[in-house]
């Protein structure tokens, strides 16, 4: 039996609202992580972006009138509000919000929402004035008693110059919100569900004084990337993560540090908490920091002043720790190895070295730019085995070994 990627899809409506000009980066959002889109344009709406925008973008018929002789001739408004895992109402107007709180079915939008019984998220964006209506409020109230969620609104300048609530979330926030909703189904049914997962990613920042630091050029996109692989197929993951510029994943608990002995604090600390099932070190941890730690900025007073020594002790090493027998001790342990030369020979060694169950090598030596970068190429490495996997992009790598864990577990490793 071979683990899949679960299928996703969203019928995303789109309402008369100016932040209706949005709706095209949400939808190349949510294609970016796989999920499907299809649209319902209002006629307010389409005052602000065109079906044929969000049919390009989609790659799907635009939906747009509820007395359409093609569609209805198969009931399409019924069929419409139970085509999708969830339905997604970005941006939502305060006349939409009214005619759904009221149960109204005047267009093809409310009366797809008056006939699901699918889930309902829905992204408000009107002047402040409107949303603070008493007549809003009520109207939102209503709504959530019936279990629509909602994304914002949050605070910030409107299209009429106006400042206060009632701009609706940025496309990213709505994409959080749509991925966390099918992250917590994925619980519940995807081939990790009741799986824990431990991910360590980034580099690590080693101060030399308030200033100065010891690093390396790891961008944790990695990491970050088999912390959502693993989120969208069901496991509960928990990820670490050292300094990096990147938006943490939708619906995974994740901690921040700097140091290499703050991430070990961390991991030990949530493996004592969590017996992981499994955790897959991507960190590239600091084998090194310095001695001690200037408190004030070290000085440079003159052009030939010779520069200080540096006295280097070495940091924990967090992989053989989490791989050391204990009653604490992940099922399966998985490391990482960055090398520039011998890649497999020193991967190998480091497999034996740290007593983990898997390394995934990869050559990071000049020219590669695979640290920092947006692809990598690995080779799986275990007691067994070895994969050599062709150059792919971050994620793909991610899901790639998100599935051969899941596999793992639904083959030799059931318990």
């Amino acid at each position: 039996m071979t683990a899949a990627l679960p299928l996703r899809s969203v019928l995303l409506i789109v309402s008369g609202s100016i932040a209706a000009f949005k709706a095209p980066e949400l939808i190349r959002a949510l294609q970016s992580d796989g999920i499907q889109v299809r649209c319902v344009l209002t006629e307010g709406g389409s005052q602000f972006v065109t079906a044929l925008t969000l049919q390009a973008l989609s790659g799907q018929p635009v939906y747009t009138d509820l007395f359409s002789l093609t569609a209805e001739q198969e009931m399409g408004h019924i069929a419409l509000s139970r085509s999708a895992d969830l339905i997604v109402v970005c941006p939502a107007s305060a006349n939409l919000l009214a005619r759904m709180a009221g149960g109204l079915a005047d267009d093809l939008a409310s009366t797809v929402l008056l006939a699901t019984d699918t889930p309902v998220m829905v992204a408000p964006g009107m002047n402040v004035r409107m949303w603070e209506h008493p007549a809003t409020q009520a109207n939102i109230q209503t709504l959530v008693r019936r279990g629509v969620t909602f994304i914002g609104p949050v605070e910030g300048e409107m299209a009429c110059g106006e400042y206060g609530p009632g701009r609706m979330a940025e496309p990213a926030d709505v994409r959080d919100a749509v991925l966390t909703f099918f992250r917590v189904q994925a619980q519940k049914q995807g081939p990790l569900a009741g799986r824990t997962c431990l991910v360590t990613a980034g580099p690590t920042h080693e101060p030399l004084d308030p200033v100065r630091y010891l690093a390396n050029r790891s961008s944790g996109k990695q990491g970050y990337a088999l912390a959502e692989a693993l989120a969208d197929m069901g496991a509960a993951v928990t990820l670490i993560s050292g300094p990096t510029t990147l938006r943490p994943p939708a619906g995974v608990l994740t901690y921040f540090c700097e140091t290499a002995s703050q991430m070990r604090d961390l991991a030990l600390a949530a493996a004592h908490e969590t017996v992981f099932d499994a955790a897959v070190c991507t960190a590239a941890v600091a084998d090194w920091r310095p001695t001690s730690v200037q408190s004030q900025k070290i000085k440079k007073i003159n052009r030939d002043d010779v520069p200080p020594p540096l006295a280097l002790s070495p940091n924990p090493d967090i992989l053989a720790k989490l791989s050391a027998p204990s009653a604490f001790r992940p099922h399966l342990v998985i490391g990482f190895a960055a090398e520039t030369e011998t890649v497999e020979a020193h991967a190998r060694a480091k497999l034996a070295r740290k007593g983990c169950d898997w390394i995934v090598a990869n050559n990071v030596g000049e020219g590669s730019d695979i640290m920092g970068g947006a692809e990598n190429e690995v080779t799986l490495i275990t007691q067994d085995k070895v994969e050599h996997w062709p150059r792919l992009r971050k994620d793909e790598v991610a899901r790639k070994l998100a599935l051969s864990l899941a596999d793992w577990f639904l083959t030799a490793h059931k318990a």
